[in-house]
């Protein structure tokens, strides 16, 4: 039986991104989910408009209680997490769902994509106990379950995961004293610690695209570092024995020192910035061991699970042309129901991007002989026939194409 799926979104100071990433969810392919909007009040209202699903008002700047708070109002046997700035592949949750077919695998975590809508931004990590996260090796497209290491866990991001809601529970959801950063980690670790498996699913793929907040700009130069600090203190006193903790807050001070110079480098910071953001980071530390152990959470009785709104989309099509008569034939397909990827190639070598726009229609610009892939050499001998069929074959796996390929 398809297991059913509460998706949960928490958005805060960002109502466009909410909207963009409702009309990602409302292209899934997967046929038994709800959305649980968990926002503030301009973001309810965005996803009141939509009518996709239920919302829940909450406006204090934590993500782990609203995440809770997602859970509580939550009726599927699995939930699945995505943020406000992302958007979903249409075959996302099918893809992400398909571990829990093992009753071993508890939680499960997908790949996310960059801003360019080609990179990735994270594949398979692994974390150790001082929340720094390294890279696993690859092993191709397929779902990989993990049993828990001895040490560290199994990475899974926020924006890109699910879980068992009985697990979540058990676990007792997100602790709120992780306000923001390590706040899916310290879950992985509690779940690794409790011996529950994990599973990384290459194929469930989410398009992320750091807007910005009250930490960061959109340029994602960091406005503040203090919640940074806080959550790395709770983290370390969660996981990380006492001794090693003097070491672990060095390694963080002397990266964010040198994250701010990047920065300055690049021209998106200046001098003066720098003693005011190392303050902030200092001030989370201090604050952030301070806190207290995580304490007991309750849960409400399970809510009856909302199907979202029918009718969901009927398959997926490519259509190549350029400009406006390749958007024109996008919209006519789109008006179907189909999910649409316009591919717009010019004659040349620029790299490829892929944005999902306000018609909800895939668009990948770039040059036929261009990269789509960082893989891919700079400049790829092909001519325009052959490299629209390579790029179909491409993304065929995860934005559900039809037999019927290019149109």
């Amino acid at each position: 039986m398809t297991p059913r799926v509460s998706v949960v979104v928490v958005s805060r100071d960002r109502p466009a991104a909410l909207a963009r990433c409702l009309r990602g969810l409302d292209q899934l392919l997967y046929p038994t989910f709800e959305v649980i909007v968990v926002a503030d009040p301009p973001g309810a209202a965005v996803a009141r408009a939509a009518d996709l699903g239920r919302v829940v008002a909450f406006d204090l700047p934590n993500i782990s209680a609203a995440r809770n708070a997602g859970i509580a109002a939550s009726g599927g046997d699995i939930v699945a997490f995505i943020d406000d700035d992302a958007v979903p592949e249409p075959t996302w949750l099918t893809h992400l769902v398909a571990p829990f077919d093992d009753p071993s695998v508890a939680l499960a975590g997908g790949f996310v994509i960059g801003r360019n809508g080609i990179s990735f931004q994270w594949r398979a990590r692994s974390v150790d106990a001082t929340g720094v996260a390294q890279d696993l090796s690859s092993w191709g497209d397929g779902p990989k379950a993990f049993d828990p290491p001895d040490t560290g866990a199994i990475k899974t991001e926020g924006t890109n995961m699910a879980a068992r809601r009985d697990v979540l529970c058990a676990l007792g959801g997100f602790d709120a004293a992780f306000a923001f950063f390590l706040d899916e980690t310290d879950l992985n670790m509690r779940a690794a610690r409790a011996g529950f498996r994990t599973a990384l699913v290459p194929l469930a793929q989410v398009h992320h695209g750091f807007a910005a907040s009250a930490r960061r700009r959109a340029d994602r130069a960091p406005l503040s570092l203090f919640d940074i600090g806080a959550s790395s203190a709770v983290f370390w006193n969660r996981h990380l024995p006492v001794d090693r903790h003097a070491a672990a807050r060095a390694a963080l001070v002397a990266d964010q020192r040198a994250r701010i110079i990047r920065h300055l480098v690049a021209g998106t910071a200046e001098p003066r910035d720098v003693p005011r953001l190392m303050q902030s980071l200092n001030d989370g530390l201090a604050d952030g061991a301070r806190r207290g152990p995580m304490p007991p959470h309750t849960w409400p009785e399970r809510p009856a699970f909302r199907q979202i709104r029918t009718p969901r989309p009927v398959g997926s099509v490519v259509v190549a042309g350029r400009r406006a008569a390749g958007s024109a034939r996008a919209r006519i397909e789109r008006e179907k129901g189909l999910v649409v990827t316009l591919l717009d190639l010019s004659p040349s070598a620029l790299y490829h991007r892929c944005v999902f726009d306000d018609l909800g229609i895939w668009r990948q610009s770039g040059g036929i002989w261009g990269r789509s892939d960082r893989r891919d050499p700079i400049f790829m001998a092909i001519r325009r026939r052959a490299r629209i069929e390579r790029e179909r074959k491409r993304i065929f796996a995860v934005r559900g194409l039809s037999d019927g390929g290019e149109q």
